[in-house]
């Protein structure tokens, strides 16, 4: 099982890069992320790979960090989210960026990815919401959601949640409504009342 290449690069294609690794060529299929991090041709880089024996085939999938690989994982883990479609996610969004969606069970994001269509979004918010909350994301790009996770995603009912809710209401997306209020959370008094908390999240969204 190949579990990490390294070698040139020989060709970059829309979702594959030619891999020279001291004569043999290895197609290794990754995401727009990740071919937008290793250079082109003449370039050396190192993936990380997962690797899909089929009957019929065998599969290389290839990532720049080891966070990506995780959420190749996580994702393909939910029905009717394949290889293809997994790659295409995290194609338009990051770690971060999918760990702040599903905490503010916000679909929007994932349905811009090729193959997603709004019934599989819904099934992948709800499905990873718990995961999340239990998961160390600490590498690159993943470390606002633990608080997040913990504050607002869990007190969905209390202040924080109507506070989410009016900022929704303005138009703010629940993702970056998210952020905002956990930001003011952070800033505010332990009593502080939801007109602070909503005035509080607005300035932290204007900023």
């Amino acid at each position: 099982m190949i579990g990490k290449l390294t070698g040139t690069i020989d060709v970059v294609q829309s979702n594959t890069v030619l891999l020279d690794v001291n004569g043999v060529g290895y197609i290794v299929f990754a995401s727009g992320r990740t071919l937008s991090k290793i250079g082109s041709k003449g370039d050396v880089c190192s993936l990380l790979i997962e690797t899909h024996v089929r009957e019929d085939h065998i599969h290389l999938y290839g990532f720049a960090d080891a966070i990506e690989q995780e959420w190749f994982g996580i994702l393909t883990k939910v029905q009717g989210v394949g290889a293809k479609v997994g790659l295409a996610i995290l194609s338009v969004a990051s770690p971060n960026d999918m760990a702040l969606a599903i905490a503010a069970q916000d679909k929007a994001i994932f349905a811009k990815a090729d193959g997603v269509g709004p019934k599989l979004a819904t099934r992948i918010v709800t499905e990873l919401k718990d995961k999340i909350a239990n998961m160390d994301l600490s590498g690159a790009g993943a470390t606002a959601t633990p608080s997040l996770t913990n504050s607002a995603a869990q007190d969905d009912e209390g202040t924080i949640g109507e506070a989410l809710s009016a900022l929704v209401n303005l138009g703010y997306g629940r993702s970056e409504a998210m952020v905002a209020i956990n930001h003011a959370k952070q800033n505010l008094p332990e009593d502080a009342d939801l007109g602070a908390l909503i005035k509080q999240g607005l300035k932290e969204l204007t900023a």
